[in-house]
């Protein structure tokens, strides 16, 4: 009894138009919680805007993989010739975190990609109100960019799996 089946998943989208509609309900997420983690940002306690924008960004990553049907457990489920697909579709994009299970490190090394834009956000804090507009400001494109480029990565994978034939029968 203790074996309980998720029958709660999301199958890769099965066509172009499904893609563009999975993307685009994927693009006003990012937008959503970029616009939270700006918020954060904006807020004057230093380092708050960092812990905020790791959990949003974990978060945010779980949510896209499973609306393209490309979580970890999701690709698990697929046929092998697709699964293989998959993930060389995932490395040929550079969505190093497509498929993936989001683990705190992870997170980190894709945000320290913008480094320095956590370093200008830090130090614009220094100056009042401008500094936490300008904060926030940094903090809502550099999380959207990144959003919106697994966003693609996704799009791209969850393409390939439909050119391959993931949807048609055995």
């Amino acid at each position: 009894m203790g074996n309980k089946k998720d029958t709660n998943w999301t199958l890769v989208p099965a066509s172009e138009r499904d893609i563009a509609a999975v993307r685009e309900r994927c693009r006003q997420l990012v937008r959503r919680r970029a616009m939270v983690s700006a918020g954060v940002a904006a807020v004057p306690i230093p380092g708050l805007d960092v812990v905020s924008d790791l959990r949003l960004f974990a978060l945010l990553i779980d949510d896209i993989n499973q609306e393209f049907g490309l979580s970890e457990q999701q690709i698990e489920r697929l046929k092998p010739k697709f699964r293989l697909i998959a993930y060389e579709a995932a490395i040929g994009v550079g969505g190093m975190l497509v498929g993936k299970l989001v683990t705190r490190e992870v997170v980190m090394q894709v945000l320290r990609r913008t480094g320095f834009k956590l370093v200008a956000r830090q130090a614009t804090k220094l100056v009042p109100l401008a500094g936490q507009m300008a904060s926030a400001g940094i903090g809502f494109f550099a999380f959207r960019q990144i959003g919106y480029q697994h966003v693609e990565a996704c799009a791209k994978v969850a393409q390939e799996l439909v050119l391959a034939g993931v949807h048609q029968p055995a």
